[in-house]
This record gives C-alpha cells, sequence and structure tokens, in this order.
C-alpha cells in the first residue's frame, strides 16, 4: 500500500511539474516518470490478481474435495440405512423352523 501511495505521488508531482510550464526536457522526464510509475502500477496490480485468482482456485479444489468427501459419507450412511436386516430374518426363520 505504501508503493501504490507513493507511485500515486509520483504521479501528481509529474502532472503539477508539466502544467507548471518546465523546460521540454523536464517535461519529458516527467512524462517518461509518470509511465513508468503506471506500468509499475499496473504490474502490481496484474500480481495480485493472479495472487486472488490462484487463492480462489485453492479453494475451489478444498470445497469441491469436502463436497465429495460430504456425498462419500452420505451415500455410505445411506447404504447402511436401507441395507436389510439379515440376521434378524434368519433368527425367525430358524425360530420357526424348530416349532
Amino acid at each position: 500500500m505504501k508503493k501504490v501511495i507513493g507511485l500515486t505521488i509520483l504521479l501528481a508531482m509529474g502532472a503539477l511539474g508539466m502544467a507548471c510550464g518546465d523546460a521540454g526536457t523536464a517535461n519529458n522526464a516527467a512524462a517518461n516518470a509518470n509511465k513508468a510509475a503506471a506500468n509499475a502500477m499496473n504490474a502490481a496490480a496484474n500480481a495480485m490478481n493472479q495472487a486472488a485468482n490462484a487463492a480462489q482456485t485453492a479453494a475451489n479444489t478444498v470445497a469441491n474435495a469436502a463436497n465429495t468427501t460430504a456425498n462419500a459419507a452420505s451415500n455410505a450412511a445411506n447404504a447402511m440405512a436401507n441395507k436389510p436386516a439379515a440376521n434378524a430374518t434368519n433368527n425367525s426363520n430358524t425360530a420357526n423352523a424348530n416349532k
């Protein structure tokens, strides 16, 4: 943030120098400095956007993994809940056979 403030001040000072009517060499130097500062700020903004995109991609990957795990656990729980009680049926049949 300090760099952005510093670069903004540099741009303002360059604009002020151009408005005051300095010699052509000074104006060219200020214009070049402004262009360099603008390029530096654009590069910083691009780097921050790339970092934000990388963080979002990582967050999406983690969320997808969590959803996959939750779905697998849910499917396993449903399979266990819907499984017939084989032992109870066998015990019932055995009891009837013994009568």
